[in-house]
């Protein structure tokens, strides 16, 4: 079917895209690549559609079908919207996304090369074709294009050759494109899925999440808006979360399961009220754990699988918890968060835990018996301090004793509870054993980047402290705010704040955050000690502890990362965003830590314009491998990293 027919189809209703299809994700870079086989005659792929009846298909957008048969798209939704796109200058009916993405597509007569407009360079060149602009005005509008360059003494001699350039062009239209038609009765949304999960198996498969939101949306087509508004709302507070995960919470209302199947069944209106539900109850969670945990954004939130868990109490609970209720809740949380409950099976985990919670009377002590049953002992020791890097289990953990303690900045000496802060951002990780001149005597990444290294500051502290070794810092912060070493679990014995003894100063640290974090939970168990002791029968291990877990990646040396820390400096000269040093990338389903990338932007250098992008030195194999899994553009060299945001950005950001 030619390029233009299919347009002509999704305009006319007889082309839709179906509801469990995820929105629009390619960058410029895409689109451009996409144009540049079209305007070559290179195969660009066939497409798949489901040919099913209208009435009823599970379809986006708010556009009406045609009656009879209509194809829903399988696969090719990349391809057909940046089509779409350039060739009509608006989205389609079914679009989610940034259309930024295929707006402003010029073409260079002489270089035949698509590219993105960048006003210093194309603006009054006549060699810059606008594609949309000539794909809309077609044939009539080819000869004003002449006419210009007819005009030019630069481009006169080689009018001839220029117009057969633009009118390949306009015959991208006219390609065929293959389509393939899965139909019959026998094709459920659920055989659907699964062909387009095969199909689709070198991309990101939906997930059972994916069809039940699908099936959801059949009968409530606001339903996946609604929740991408919540999302964006709780992202804006510093929570990022995805449709799966608040649907999880749904679920947990609605039907009391964790398992999305039981949603299939549920009606809209159940579903509808379910949300209206789990926002209100998600939204008091969040304020529990970040008022009395002092876990205040995502990037803390150890325990975000949960959440929904706790959303099903409160709302059985009418929301109405005492404060002794309220804190044991909490204390399951950050203790299912340290013990790596939801690491292995979610669905599982959840199952068990909301079935503790069936009878509502001495719920939370079956909970938190539960898992003391499947972990042994809830008493922190020194020893679990022992990680490494910010995707340590008990990083998160040495960030909510700051928050919820009297721990004290050492410049201020102002104390760092949350209600007197704000956000992460507002908050830095500090070395207190200053990484230069740990590597400079020759310790490795894991003991320079020892949770037991770490303390909160403030940014101006942070950057005042420098690489000052403890010897020479420590006694003057105490002589200025006496208490404020300790305040942060310290050592206070001055032998141990010599680089030679930092070892021993780790060892001695472990153990005061342990006394510290005990203390903690104690005080949330309402001093009941029972509920931290191991239970009669032998505890059941079902996963690796944090230490014994492998982080790939990171930050290696003191030149590497001094190389970085330029790099920032030098990218946020060109009015580029600064990245993330030290960027952790998570298992999608556990939320345990699989790597760390040196520098990274996750969102692009030019958010929703181009992909997320990478600084990887003296990386192996298997990161890269990682990284390009992960979808991200990476560059193992600074200079070329430079040369592509010289090559293929700048100009576009003066636009």
């Amino acid at each position: 079917m030619k390029i233009s027919t299919i347009l002509d189809h999704i305009d006319n209703g007889h082309m839709a895209l179906p509801e469990f299809q995820r929105g629009y994700v390619w960058n410029r870079s895409q689109v451009s690549g996409l144009f540049e086989s079209l305007y070559r005659r290179h195969p660009v792929g066939s497409l798949l559609v489901w040919a099913t009846q209208a009435e009823g298909a599970p379809h986006r957008g708010e556009a009406h079908l045609a009656p009879g048969t209509v194809k829903l798209l399988l696969d090719g939704q990349q391809r057909i919207t940046s089509l779409y796109g350039v060739l009509r200058g608006k989205s389609p009916a079914f679009f989610d996304g940034n259309s930024k993405s295929f707006t402003g597509l010029y073409f260079n007569l002489e270089k035949e090369a698509f590219e993105f407009y960048q006003p210093i360079k194309m603006q009054d060149d006549p060699l810059w074709i606008n594609v949309t602009e000539l794909m809309l005005n077609g044939n009539a509008g080819l000869g004003t294009f002449i006419a210009n360059l007819s005009q030019s003494p630069e481009t006169a001699p080689k009018v001839g050759e220029y117009v057969g350039r633009l009118s390949s062009i306009l015959a991208i239209r006219d390609i065929d494109l293959h389509i393939e038609e899965v139909t019959g009765a026998d094709k459920t949304i659920d055989v659907v899925v699964e062909i387009f999960n095969k199909v689709n198996s070198g991309g990101t498969k939906l997930s059972k999440g994916d069809l039940a939101l699908a099936k959801i949306c059949a009968d409530w087509p606001a339903a996946r808006d609604n929740m991408k508004d919540t999302l964006t709302t709780w992202n804006g507070a510093g929570y990022n979360f995805d449709l799966d995960w608040l649907l999880r919470n749904v679920n947990t209302i609605v039907t009391g399961e964790a398992k999305f199947q039981h949603l299939h069944d549920v009606s809209a209106n159940q579903v509808e009220d379910g949300l209206d539900r789990a926002i209100k109850t998600v939204n008091q969670a969040f304020n529990m754990i970040g008022g009395r945990l002092g876990l205040d954004h995502d990037q803390v939130l150890f325990g975000r699988y949960a959440i929904p868990v706790m959303v099903h109490y409160i709302d059985r609970k009418n929301g109405k918890l005492t404060a002794e209720e309220s804190d044991k809740l909490l204390f399951w949380f950050a203790q299912a968060g340290m013990w790596g409950r939801f690491s292995g099976s979610v669905e599982s985990f959840v199952d068990q835990d909301l079935a503790a919670l069936e009878d509502l009377d001495g719920a939370l002590e079956r909970l938190i018996g539960q898992l003391r049953l499947w972990h042994g002992g809830l008493t922190v020791e020194p020893g679990h301090f022992s990680g490494w890097s910010l995707g340590a289990r008990f990083y998160p953990v040495l960030y909510m004793l700051t928050r919820v303690g009297t721990a004290c900045d050492w410049g201020s000496g102002l104390p760092l509870k949350s209600q007197m802060l704000g956000k992460m951002s507002r908050l830095e990780v500090h070395h207190m054993f200053p990484k230069a001149q740990l590597y400079k005597r020759g310790f490795n990444r894991a003991e320079v980047n020892a949770v037991a290294n770490f303390c909160f500051l403030t940014k101006t502290t942070n950057l005042n402290i420098s690489d000052t070794l403890p010897e020479v810092y420590f006694p003057q912060i105490e002589a200025n705010h006496p208490g404020a070493l300790a305040s942060q679990w310290v050592p206070m014995d001055p032998e141990l704040w010599k680089i030679d003894n930092y070892h021993a100063f780790l060892e001695e640290r472990r153990k005061l955050l342990a006394k510290a974090a005990n203390e903690f939970f104690l005080g949330l168990l309402h001093e009941d000690t029972s509920l931290l002791q191991p239970p009669a029968a032998a505890p059941v291990q079902t996963e690796q502890p944090m230490e014994a877990i492998k982080v790939l990646g990171g930050i290696d040396s003191e030149d590497e990362e001094k190389a970085l820390l330029d790099l920032i400096d030098w990218t946020t000269e060109q009015g580029l965003p600064e990245g993330h040093l030290m960027y952790e990338i998570v298992d999608s389903e556990s939320g345990s830590p699989v790597a760390l990338f040196d520098l990274a932007w996750p969102n692009g250098l030019q958010e929703g314009l181009s992909q997320p992008v990478a600084v990887l030195l003296n990386e192996g194999p298997d990161v890269l491998a990682l990284a390009n899994a992960k979808g991200f553009r990476y560059f193992t060299q600074i200079e070329e990293f430079k040369s592509y945001v010289q090559g293929e950005l700048l100009d576009s950001v003066a636009a």
